[in-house]
């Protein structure tokens, strides 16, 4: 089996050789290539998402990614940005649906923001929508604004669309997710506002007779952003679209302790998919050693369950990083009084060690 290699920008090629050297201590005959994306495919091919690199991630059976964007690049035009890289592959590859799973590991109850008593115990999962909505939406851009009390100056535009057959898939990924897990779903929608999620609404609900066995509602996601942080652990299961599950799953991340500790997975129709922390390049400690790399070798393990058929190995990488929290290592971000505070390279080394 072939992954492709993408450590990207900022910490990315730090966490993401963490996540490879766990990787190779499970002894499995993994094909793995390399290639530059973000503002390291700039810098080499003058492109965010080089040919090259796009030919790799579709002939791959799954895609290891990293992180990318540097402010160094904010001036270049929109088109050559590192974060195109990212939004490019998920249009390539179709990957639609978005996994992330929120869980509070009890020896970092101590590290979130909100009182343990509100999130000890949490295990949510968030699936997004991630190839429509207003980030992909046609028309878009800068024009002379054509009416209304502005009329003549100029004004940006986005739009915000959904086809009803994007929504009945990602909604049929949520239901059977709700189905392995509490059979709760909370589908977060904005339809008192925004006549693209009254439709939104309407289609979940009428997938729901598909599965009777789930229990469904309907939150509005300013409630739903209220509600993770007032009582996350009513959630199960949150469906919802592109923009709001990007906020959301950010928010949810929090929760955790740190969003250091949040892996993703993004999925095709066949689960083929792309792996990533969902925390970004951060380029202001790049090259310091302190970044947290629990959230890659996680998504390596979220790789190896739904592309690679590799459930156990999965198990052994998530038990090995359960038994490094109860060990007490810590990177800075999750850092408490009474832990032992290491860098990237040796939480890294006391995964594989716990392997």
């Amino acid at each position: 089996m072939k992954i492709a290699i993408l450590p990207g920008d900022g910490i990315g090629p730090e966490i993401v050789s963490q996540a490879v050297k766990v990787l190779h201590a499970l002894d499995e005959k993994f094909e793995m290539e390399t290639a530059p994306v973000g503002g390291a495919g700039y810098e080499a091919k003058g492109h965010p998402l080089p040919e090259d690199t796009l030919a790799l991630a579709k002939a791959a059976d799954a895609v290891l990614f990293g992180a990318v964007g540097d402010w160094k690049y904010d001036t270049l035009e929109r088109a050559l940005r590192p974060e195109q890289a990212i939004l490019g592959l998920r249009k390539h590859l179709g990957l639609f649906g978005n996994l992330r799973p929120a869980i509070l590991y009890p020896e970092l109850a101590g590290a979130s923001t909100l009182k343990p008593e509100v999130v000890s115990g949490l295990d949510i999962l968030i699936v997004r929508e991630l190839t429509g909505d207003i980030y992909f939406g046609q028309p878009r851009g800068v024009r002379e604004c054509p009416d209304g009390p502005f009329k003549g100056q100029r004004e940006g535009f986005d739009t915000m669309r959904y086809a009803e057959g994007e929504i009945r898939r990602i909604a049929h990924v949520a239901f059977q997710a709700a189905q392995k897990r509490g059979k709760r779903l909370t589908s977060v929608d904005k339809a008192n506002v925004l006549e693209t999620f009254q439709f939104w609404k309407d289609i979940v609900t009428d997938v729901h007779k598909e599965y009777p066995d789930v229990a469904l509602d309907h939150m509005y996601v300013d409630n739903a952003a209220m509600q993770l942080v007032r009582a996350p652990k009513k959630f199960d299961v949150i469906v919802t679209g592109n923009m709001f599950g990007d906020i959301l799953s950010d928010a949810a991340a929090m929760l955790t302790g740190s969003i250091g500790m949040l892996p993703s997975a993004s999925l095709d129709a066949n689960n083929k998919g792309l792996y990533e922390p969902s925390h970004g390049s951060a380029p202001d400690i790049a090259g310091k050693g302190i970044a947290n790399p629990l959230a890659t070798i996680l998504s390596a393990a979220m790789m190896l369950r739904y592309s690679l058929g590799r459930a156990e190995q999965a198990e052994r990488i998530e038990s090995a990083v359960k038994k490094v929290l109860a060990q007490g290592l810590r990177t800075p971000d999750i850092y408490e009084e009474g832990t032992t505070k290491v860098g990237t390279e040796q939480m890294g080394d006391a995964v594989v060690a716990a392997l």
